[in-house]
């Protein structure tokens, strides 16, 4: 059930909206530089066992 807001329906449920895809971007972004930086360790750990 959603609350009534009136005249300002339009803003609230848009900056909801720019909210929700920025904390998804975010957290896509924070997934994307985890594996690129664990890709990256395991090649500089794979460089230390071969010296």
């Amino acid at each position: 059930m959603m609350p009534d807001l009136g005249k300002y329906a339009d803003t609230v449920l848009s900056a909801y909206a720019v909210s929700l895809v920025l904390i998804a971007a975010l957290v896509a972004l924070s997934i994307w530089r985890a594996r690129r930086v664990r890709s990256d360790l395991e090649k500089v750990e794979l460089r230390g066992k071969r010296s």
